[in-house]
Order: C-alpha cells, then structure tokens, then sequence
C-alpha cells in the first residue's frame, strides 16, 4: 500500500447484461471493484491486453504518442476516489520539468486511464476508500460459493431454510446493484451478505 492506495490488477473484462465491465482487484484480496463501460472503451483494453494494435489509432495510442514525443512518461495511474456513484481517475507523467516526485497529475475517464496503462505497464492503484465503497465479492461474477436453487451452503433444502432464500435474494439485488452502478446501495447490500454468511456458517457448525 502506498498512501492509502492498493495496487490493483485487472482481473478480467466481462460483459454482464448490464454491459461491459472491468473488474479491477487489488492484489491479493478476494474482492474487485467494477467499473462499467461502454463497447468501444473495453474493445480498447482487451486490445492492449492481448497486445494488438487496431488498424487505425485509438484515442489512447494517440494520446500515448503524443506524450513521448513531448517527454513524458506515464508511470502511474490511480483510481482514487468515488462520488456519487462516479470513479475519479487520475494520471501521473514524469519528465521534462516534471518527476515522480513531483508528476504532471492529469484527470481522467477510468476506462481510458486503465487502456492507457497496460498500454505503458504501469502500476493501477485503487484507494481503500474506493475498495470499501464500491468492491464486491468476486464471486458476484463467477457464481462461485453461492448456493444453489436446489440446495444451501448448508447443504439442506432452500426451502426448509429461510436464512439461504434471504441470501439468494441478497444476491440478486447485489447484482442489480452493481450493475445500475449503485455503489453504495452494494455496499450496504455486500455488508448484509457478509453477516449473513456468519450466521449460515454457525449453522453449518451447529448440523449433525
């Protein structure tokens, strides 16, 4: 961590039904941050991570080379605080007149400042702050660790178990949540879960 930030990989780049989104992890944790986006913006990055150039320039190859050409460097992006449901994303270039030290600081769309990173190899970094208002458990978009329709994590029927019916419509609404990119409402909703899963788990200990 380095001033309140966590560096961050890009765990993946999915399409939901509420459309495309980056999901951002701080190394190490079991929790992302997504962003969404529009098409052209995640066509940008699966680009730059799979190393392919488009056949005409996009804006962040654009803006790429104009900086080299002036003598900066990107060497630093950072996700850094959210506000009414919005990310701020910020820029940091050295060189010239300019150092890591002291960086030309440029705002910016996250989408663009993510495509702009794997692009240069520079570190993402995510504020906690960020993590505790808008992560979400990963599972949220790989399915895993929720119970089934026909069967709890306590491994008895959803329907002699209101506890695991209560989770699964958690669930749900986390998901709805999450991808009308309503932050704090999934915060709430993610805490919930979280006391939820105490008290499966206690049951889960307590069956035969």
């Amino acid at each position: 961590m380095t001033d309140g930030m966590l560096e961050a990989e890009i765990w993946s780049v999915a399409r939901t039904g509420q459309g495309n989104v980056i999901l951002l992890r701080p190394l190490g944790s079991d929790t992302v941050v997504p962003v969404f986006t529009g098409h052209a913006e995640a066509h940008a990055i699966l680009l730059g991570l799979g190393d392919m150039k488009a056949k005409r320039p996009l804006t962040c190859d654009v803006l790429l080379e104009v900086s080299r050409h002036l003598g900066l460097s990107l060497f630093r992006v950072e996700v850094y605080e959210i506000r009414e449901d919005a990310f701020y994303t910020r820029l940091f270039f050295s060189g010239r007149e300019y150092s890591k030290l002291k960086p030309l600081i440029i705002d910016s769309r996250p989408s663009d400042a993510i495509a702009l990173a794997i692009r240069e190899k520079c570190t993402i970094y995510i504020a906690s702050r960020v993590l505790k208002l808008a992560g979400v458990p990963a599972e949220v978009f790989t399915g895993d660790g929720v119970p089934s329709s026909r069967e709890t994590a306590s491994g008895t029927p959803a329907e002699g178990n209101p506890l695991a019916a209560k989770r699964r419509r958690l669930q749900t609404d986390l998901e709805l949540a999450v991808g009308n990119e309503a932050y704090e409402q999934a915060a709430e909703i993610r805490d919930l879960l979280i006391l939820l899963d105490q008290q499966l788990g206690q049951e889960r200990q307590k069956a035969p």
